[in-house]
């Protein structure tokens, strides 16, 4: 089975519960902009949701305290952990895949249409805080990076194994290193002769060329190596693309992003259709169709008590469009 039903009681919150009090496993993950995320999908006790980043569970528990018996949820995350946090809840389907197979998993449970889809594109505290995961900076581990651990690609081979250009493109593009192109050179230089297979050793064998503070600076890196071991880029996109396709009309999407690269690509595609930039060319007029209306015209970000509560959401943007009817 690819995907698993959790057998249990038809309606394990009761709808008027305080969604502050449906948080995930306190020492997994907290969710960020869990109330303004419930709000913003405008959930219908009898509808079809979808939760493509489960998680620690609490924006899936949130959603089921809104959902009557006959409504339904589809959870998605292909970190095997997450299997931990399921809820005993007949009403929630859990796929154990990544969410660019959006559409194909949705088949497979014979759900064409859906009335809500929402992705927290941060990486869950649990993954940070499990050292082995090689996620954080804080650890001495084996720079893994995986997040799903069936997939054959860790961070250690990327820098052992890409060209010293393919290593600078992505130090630059995906973590705004500021000298991405230095650091890409070192890597290239030591890899034959120091071991970059931990953490501990990579920083040590880069450390000479490190550039402002060290902790920011691998923070940056580490979101480099991070996005292109996930390909986290490739499968916001994919997953994007069929959104339009899976709403219903009036159906909602709800996105939290936690970088530049990932809000520009959801704010282009609710705004216009597509990823691309629109060029300022006169003599061209083509309008592509958009079957989403934006909600958010500013993104959402957390109140300040929220990021006393957890630092972790300080960086995060929430935006949230609507399906329109197409005439």
């Amino acid at each position: 089975m690819r995907s698993q039903k959790n057998k249990g009681k038809s309606d394990t919150e009761k709808p008027d519960k305080p969604i502050s009090q449906l948080t995930s496993q306190p020492d997994y993950h907290i969710p960020v902009l869990l109330n303004e995320v419930i709000e913003g999908l405008n959930i219908r006790p009898d509808g079809t949701y979808v939760d493509c980043t489960f998680g620690g569970g609490g924006h899936s528990k949130a959603i089921l305290s809104k959902l009557g018996a006959t409504g339904k949820l589809v959870a998605f995350d292909q970190d095997d952990d997450a299997k931990k946090n399921l809820p005993d809840d007949e009403r929630l389907v859990f796929v154990s895949h990544n969410f660019r197979h959006l559409q194909r998993f949705l088949r497979l449970e014979r759900i064409t249409a859906v009335d809500g889809i929402m992705a927290d594109l941060g990486v869950s505290s649990h993954q940070f805080d499990e050292a082995e995961r090689g996620f954080s900076t804080r650890f001495n581990a084996e720079l893994d990076m995986r997040m799903d651990k069936r997939q054959a690609v860790t961070a250690f081979d990327v820098l052992n194994s890409y060209t010293e250009q393919r290593l600078h493109k992505l130090f630059e593009q995906y973590g705004e290193v500021t000298n991405a192109k230095t650091l890409a050179r070192t890597i290239v230089q030591v890899r034959n002769t120091a071991s970059l297979k931990t953490i501990d050793g990579f920083k040590n064998a880069v450390r000479e060329i490190v550039k402002g503070n060290p902790n920011k600076y691998f923070a940056q890196v580490f979101q480099a190596l991070r996005i292109e071991v996930n390909d986290e880029l490739g499968a916001l996109k994919e997953m994007l693309q069929q959104v339009p396709t899976l709403l219903k009309p009036g159906g909602r999407v709800a996105i939290i992003t936690f970088h530049s690269l990932e809000d520009r690509l959801v704010k282009n595609f609710f705004r216009r259709g597509s990823f691309d930039e629109p060029e300022e060319n006169p003599f061209i007029n083509a309008e592509s169709v958009n079957e989403l209306k934006v909600i958010t015209k500013k993104p959402i970000v957390p109140s300040e008590g929220e990021m006393k509560r957890n630092p972790r959401s300080r960086s995060a943007k929430l935006r949230i469009a609507e399906k329109i009817m197409m005439v």
